[in-house]
């Protein structure tokens, strides 16, 4: 944490341990990703009983990794893909130093090269990390990027991506898709189709479907709003060797009970305020509790939701229903028996080369990958395609299309280990869905929800929103039995420049305002 205009947000006071009580709470944690992680670590490091069910048979949700084999049968290490942990994820990185304090499991990827279709390439590296100068070096220095497109932005119409206020930017933003915001304010084709439309697509939609609210605040996270820097970490190791095993061995040390393999399919209300949580273990007792966060994917929470009929309030329940999934989304791994040329870099986001949005070379900082590569001489490439509207076949086929049109030495290379992940499960993030969204605080006393679908009204996304909803569903736990909560950090909440939050301020975005 280096950014000295970060925002601590405080936790509700109380009692430090539970132990003070007359009674320790029992809490059922539904989901083993990030979400509920956090939330059973906030809760256990209290002295709360917790129970932790996850549906899949390993920790970590949609950052987890599980064991699949390679023709022959030799052993590997499978998951849903590459995962950028950025320095200002605060959040989530107090959880990942419960057990590694000095995040020495984690390694810097020092650039994260952006492709277009003309050949173009953008990078990151070397970039001042002082918001404006971060942003203002990208674009001077940007082979798509000139002074005219510069020149023609509309600025008065761009305030919002400058001066971003949450809650009030998706007020004014989420009825608007992404793609029409950036034609509004002139933004340069070009550069809108490499940047913007990359990391729109990490939100896993296209930016013709996605809140311009949910693009404005993301430039505020990544750019504008922190001086972190655009670099990231990413794990040395697979996900289970350097985060969720040694997580799941330290909750497990404070008494949290893990079920992994195990589905939570009910939650009912019962008349003292407790509730019996329904799983799917065979023949098991069905558990009463003091409180339950629900940590689910949204198709999960959906189904929990409409299996309890008696939790919650109608328009509370509708809401929980309305939950939309983001259009379906491929990995493919490959084993190859050849190496990547050296000056391949890590990590390569590509615009104008559908149906592929990034490549990522494995064995350049992930432990087991690498082994495999300098034991074989070869190298191990994984494909990402977002907000896929082909079948899986042909988005499959396509991918290494691409792959051998951008790194061209893997056209003669042996294909040894091929493995995808198609997957429809991520929240979406429409356009007009925030003001439904459901909020962490329920109509339920005593149920919360989290993950990174879940509303809260602070800058953060993706893999942050999921653990700061965990850590503040906690919170709200803890303060309902008078227990101490735990701080949480985000970028500022509004726009770090004053100039421009005075002019957003007395123009109210009118500009933009008329135009719709």
């Amino acid at each position: 944490m280096t950014d000295r205009k970060r925002v601590r947000h405080l936790a509700p006071a109380g009692h430090a341990d539970a132990g003070a009580l007359d009674r320790r709470p029992v809490v059922a944690v539904v989901g083993g990703g990030i979400a509920g992680l956090s939330a059973a670590t906030a809760l256990a490091e209290r002295g709360v009983r917790v129970r932790l069910s996850e549906r899949e048979p390993y920790l970590g949700g949609r950052v987890g990794g599980w064991r699949a084999e390679l023709p022959g049968g030799e052993p590997v290490t499978m998951s849903r893909g590459f995962h950028a942990f950025f320095r200002q994820y605060y959040n989530l990185r107090s959880l990942l130093r419960r057990t590694d304090p000095d995040l020495r499991r984690m390694v810097a990827l020092d650039d994260y090269p952006l492709l277009d279709a003309e050949g173009r390439r953008d990078t990151f590296r070397g970039l001042p990390r002082r918001p404006p100068w971060n942003a203002l070096a990208f674009a001077l220095r940007s082979p798509t990027f000139d002074m005219r497109d510069l020149t023609g932005l509309d600025a008065g119409a761009a305030l919002p991506l400058a001066s971003v206020r949450v809650p009030e930017t998706y007020r004014l933003l989420d009825g608007i898709d992404a793609e029409s915001f950036l034609r509004r304010i002139n933004f340069p084709e070009a550069a809108r189709h490499l940047a913007f439309e990359v990391f729109s697509r990490s939100f896993f939609a296209p930016p013709v479907e996605m809140s311009a609210a949910e693009l404005a605040t993301m430039f505020h996270i990544y750019f504008l709003g922190s001086s972190e820097g655009l670099i990231f970490d990413v794990p040395a190791d697979t996900f289970p060797a350097s985060l969720w095993s040694p997580l799941g061995d330290h909750l497990g040390a404070r008494g949290v009970d893990i079920r992994t393999g195990t589905a939570v399919r009910m939650v009912e209300p019962l008349s003292d305020g407790r509730f019996r949580v329904h799983d799917d273990r065979a023949g098991s007792e069905m558990d009463i509790v003091d409180g339950v966060v629900l940590a689910a994917d949204v198709p999960g929470l959906r189904d929990i939701v409409a299996a309890s009929p008696r939790l919650g309030t109608a328009g509370w329940r509708a809401a929980v229903a309305g939950l939309r999934s983001a259009p379906p989304f491929l990995v493919r791994r490959l084993w190859l028996d050849k190496p990547v040329a050296r000056d391949r870099p890590a990590f390569l986001g590509t615009g104008g080369h559908p149906p592929l949005d990034n490549i990522s070379v494995l064995d350049r900082y992930e432990a087991e990958a690498a082994r495999w590569a300098a034991r074989t001489g070869g190298s191990v490439v994984e494909l990402h395609a977002y907000a896929v509207t082909g079948d899986r076949e042909d988005v499959s086929a396509g991918l290494l299309r691409r792959l051998h049109e951008i790194y061209p030495e893997t056209a003669g290379a042996r294909i040894l280990g091929d493995l995808g992940e198609w997957r429809a499960d991520c929240p979406m993030f429409g356009v007009g869905d925030f003001a439904t969204r459901p909020k962490v605080r329920t109509p339920q006393d005593g149920l919360v929800l989290a993950g990174d679908g879940i509303r809260i009204d602070l800058p953060v996304a993706l893999m942050e929103r999921a653990a700061t909803t965990g850590w503040h569903a906690a919170n709200c736990l803890l303060a309902r039995w008078g227990l101490a909560g735990h701080e949480l950090y985000t970028v500022p909440t509004s726009g770090r420049l004053a100039p421009l939050r005075r002019l957003a301020n007395r123009r109210g975005y009118r500009p933009l305002l008329r135009s719709r």
